[in-house]
């Protein structure tokens, strides 16, 4: 039986490092019960430990129905609710059209579309009105950047999914909008299998690209998921959020 609670609840894909861990740490401190999800056990164990016993910390694959089914009945059966969905899982890669094969397409596709829209659709009963669902989307769905073509597809599929959602949900009192980060400063860096100098290269190269003159910090990104979460964005949905300290604002930085 789902234990009554007054705090508003958040579930978070792909929470255990980065903007999702930042995400929870933020919600956490902002009285959010949260629960996370992740995959490495390495960083499942860092993140539990980080967060605390105020956050639950549990191992789902996005791409598996049977995980987004476990991970939903736990969620109803502790809580009984939920305010919050951050669908932040995803895998990041880049590749040159030519050495894209088929594994690589659908393992981005699976992650960043498929395993999103289907755990939405598990834990949807149990968000209520006044609830928010966010979709995790990038700038380089709308900016492009050689040899992410797979990747920045499925970030773009997500902002086209966030919009028919939102008019969809929009009866039912649920807000869908998606946030779009633009260079930030996360593990995810440090993931391309490149040496360290060339991610220092990189973090230099985008930071002068930047307007404000820096890259962003996963807790500036986390920050405005909780304000999107919050009844201050309750008028708020079908938007796209861009948190890229004005790196496109301007032609100079395209």
């Amino acid at each position: 039986m789902a234990r009554a609670t007054s705090r508003p609840v958040a579930l978070i894909t792909g929470g255990t490092t980065g903007i999702g861990l930042a995400t929870a740490r933020v919600l956490r401190d902002e009285g959010f019960a949260v629960v996370v999800t992740g995959q490495n056990p390495d960083t499942l164990a860092a993140a539990e430990k980080t967060l605390g016993d105020g956050v639950i910390v549990r191992r789902a694959d996005a791409r598996c129905p049977a995980d987004a089914h476990t991970l939903a009945a736990e969620v109803e059966d502790r809580f009984g609710k939920l305010d919050l969905v951050f669908l932040n899982a995803a895998v990041a890669r880049s590749a040159p059209l030519e050495a894209v094969d088929m594994a690589f397409y659908d393992e981005h596709f699976d992650v960043n579309v498929k395993g999103q829209f289907f755990t939405l659709q598990r834990v949807l009963p149990m968000l209520g009105a006044e609830s928010s669902v966010l979709f995790s989307s990038s700038r380089i769905a709308t900016r492009a950047f050689p040899d992410w073509s797979v990747y920045s597809a499925t970030k773009g599929a997500l902002l086209a999914l966030a919009r028919a959602l939102a008019i969809e949900l929009a009866p039912r009192g649920i807000r869908v909008n998606t946030i779009s980060p633009g260079p930030i400063d996360t593990p995810a860096l440090s993931k391309q299998g490149l040496p360290p100098e060339a991610v220092d290269g990189f973090r230099a190269d985008m930071a002068s690209r930047v307007p404000l003159g820096r890259i962003g910090s996963d807790d500036e990104v986390a920050r405005t998921v909780a304000f999107l979460a919050s009844p201050s964005a309750g008028y708020i949905t079908g938007a796209e959020i861009v948190v890229d300290g004005g790196m496109f604002a301007g032609l100079s930085a395209a």
